[in-house]
């Protein structure tokens, strides 16, 4: 018999729709107090500001998809709002939590680090949209890693190669995709990881999550 798929639900879905109508409130109360009174200019200001603010977090959250990953039989099932991609048991080579490594410290950074076996598999399934997203959202996590040591070289020279093709398992890789492939190995030749899954779209303590993962993993492999 095979295992039982499990899902996980991500922590920015929570609180979404509090958050959205506390800001339509807000919204129109301070729309009110610009037309029925203007002594209440300012205070209707700070209403109308908050107002927004927390519609738009609101709304942040309610787009975020209902299920963030994945445990099936034959892989893991990451979901973005920008998309889905689909890894393999077996092209997952390592899985932990990667760390920043500055002087004396090391702190563990907010992400789930995967090492792929082969990164044409990621690239042949990834949206080009999903790609996108990740590059901007993740470019932090890129600054950081090649800061790391103090010295600018790296990142020198990781921006002006950005946008060249990438040959990646005897494959070529250009565009998003070839951009994203860069990413990916610079990433993990900084951090040991090719792909990165936040913290924060998963539903327990990261250490948890992995141990789980590496559980469901070996019995899904045993059992395929």
């Amino acid at each position: 018999m095979s295992v039982e798929p499990i899902i996980f639900r991500p922590t920015t879905k929570h609180n979404g729709w509090t958050f959205t109508f506390v800001g339509a409130a807000m919204l129109i109360c301070g729309l009110l107090f610009f037309v029925l009174s203007k002594t209440m200019f300012g205070p209707g200001m700070v209403c109308f500001l908050f107002g927004m603010v927390l519609t738009v977090l609101g709304v942040a959250k309610l787009i975020q998809p209902e299920v963030s990953v994945e445990f099936r039989s034959q892989g893991l099932v990451y979901h973005h709002r920008r998309g889905t991609i689909y890894l393999r048991w077996e092209n997952i080579q390592r899985v932990d939590v990667p760390r920043s490594i500055l002087a004396l410290d090391s702190d563990e950074l907010p992400y789930i680090g995967l090492r792929l076996n082969q990164l044409s598999a990621l690239l042949d399934d990834i949206p080009p949209r999903l790609a996108t997203g990740l590059l901007t959202e993740q470019r932090p996590l890129l600054m950081s890693s090649l800061t790391l040591d103090g010295e600018l070289s790296g990142l020198e020279h990781y921006l002006n190669s950005e946008f060249s093709p990438l040959n990646v398992d005897g494959k070529p890789y250009d565009g998003v995709k070839g951009m994203f492939a860069r990413r990916c190995e610079q990433l993990n030749n900084q951090l040991g990881y090719h792909l990165y899954l936040p913290t924060d779209c998963l539903d327990r303590e990261p250490r948890a999550f992995l141990t789980l993962l590496r559980d469901y993993k070996a019995r899904a492999m045993a059992e395929n």
